[in-house]
């Protein structure tokens, strides 16, 4: 397990570089830099002192090994955009998309195994295949447009929920605990929901056909002949052998979130990471995007590693090899 795990953070040493390295490429040979915006106001020689300042008017390979020698240092650099270090833009709006990740992680698994289990029990049924018709029609809904429909319709139509921010930006700070927490909540239900709905049709077709793959195999046959209740044939056998390749699911779901929530996030103003890396990519600047692109695939790395984990914990067989 320890030449595993270590082998699978040397991998993502490379991984990280290499992606590192195709993104600095890709942002430098964009048209285009930190400050080549209209304003009047600004005059050329203005911009060029900026250019110097920052050090964009050096040539590519030496902007790159000066990048790389910050970055081991742990310098993320200073991002324009947001006037301050790109360490404290990241570490104001990370915690907000792990937050509104984790709680759509959690809540999506859980319905969507439990809605695969549903259609299972009730094979055949008109009702499991109305939860099939159900789940197919939120797994096909792009993520932009279904937070736009929720938004016209809960903030809008019928206005029973926030429209946006993570939290009241005028009257939080003068809250309670108890309102200040219930505020929060509001704010959590429309993306969250968002991400919940369609992760959760996606997860529940996935674990359906996993399921009626096992459902005929003979240990399935022979826990039967045994005299146990359908229930507990399909809770304690089938489910535990379908969960192995939902493992997998589970972990690219962190940063297939980490995807959808840029959309999600800017069309709900939740200013986490969807939302800094769009401004920043508006705004052509370099080390934020370059962050955003290492926050995004060290998610990819962690969620290949908790799978791994994850399927060594459910398979004894991987235990004993």
């Amino acid at each position: 397990m320890g030449r595993r795990i270590g082998a699978r953070i040397v991998q993502a040493v490379v991984v990280l570089w290499v992606v590192a390295t195709l993104a600095f490429i890709l942002i430098h040979a964009a048209p285009g830099d930190p400050f080549g915006y209209d304003a009047p106001s600004v005059t050329p020689a203005v911009r060029a002192h900026w250019r110097h300042l920052y050090g964009y008017d050096r040539p590519l390979g030496t902007q790159y090994v000066l990048w790389l020698r910050n970055l081991a240092r742990g310098d993320l650099g200073y991002s324009v955009s947001m006037h301050e270090p790109v360490r404290d833009a990241l570490a104001n709006a990370l915690p907000r998309t792990l937050y509104l990740m984790g709680v759509a992680v959690v809540a999506s698994f859980a319905l969507g195994i439990g809605l695969a289990l549903f259609q299972v029990r009730r094979l055949g049924t008109r009702r499991a295949r109305w939860a099939g018709a159900v789940a197919l029609f939120f797994y096909s809904l792009p993520d932009f447009w279904l937070a736009l429909v929720l938004l016209l319709a809960f903030a809008y139509w019928w206005p029973i929920l926030p429209a946006g921010y993570p939290v009241d930006m005028v009257m939080h700070g003068y809250m309670a605990p108890w309102p200040a927490f219930v505020d929060r909540l509001r704010h959590l239900v429309l993306p969250a929901l968002t991400l919940t709905l369609l992760t959760t049709a996606a997860v529940a077709r996935f674990q359906r056909q996993e399921l009626l793959d096992v459902l005929p195999l003979d240990f399935v046959r022979t826990a039967r002949a045994k005299g146990l209740d359908e229930r507990a044939v399909i809770r304690r056998h089938v489910l535990r052998n379908a969960l192995i390749p939902t493992i997998t699911l589970f972990g690219l779901a962190l940063p297939a979130l980490l995807g959808g929530a840029v959309f999600v996030e800017k069309i709900y103003a939740w200013q986490g990471m969807g939302w800094l890396a769009i401004s920043a990519i508006g705004m052509r600047d370099y080390p934020l995007v370059l962050a955003a692109v290492l926050v995004g695939t060290a998610m990819v790395v962690l969620g290949n590693l908790v799978a791994d984990l994850a399927y060594v914990a459910a398979d004894p067989r991987l235990r004993v090899g």
